[in-house]
């Protein structure tokens, strides 16, 4: 007989290999960032760059950063 065990901090599963049974296991995993920020797309404009503006805390996407300007003007 063959036992594996798999321990996390909180919970411990064991399985017995000679039993065919399927097993499922489930618990509540970390939760992730949320994806309540919505890009400002107010001043898009053609190759523009999603950035992170600390000041008003808020994605953009405007002609602050374009594909032209990371790269002065060459291919991106």
């Amino acid at each position: 007989m063959t036992t594996v065990n798999i321990t996390t901090n909180k919970n411990t599963v064991t399985v017995d290999e000679s039993n065919s049974s399927v097993i499922t296991v489930a618990t509540q995993g970390p939760q992730g960032a949320s994806a309540d920020d919505a890009i400002n797309l107010d001043n898009v404009v053609d190759k523009s760059i999603v950035y992170y503006d600390g000041t008003s805390s808020s994605l953009k996407a405007d002609a602050t950063w374009t594909t032209s300007s990371l790269t002065n003007g060459g291919n991106f």
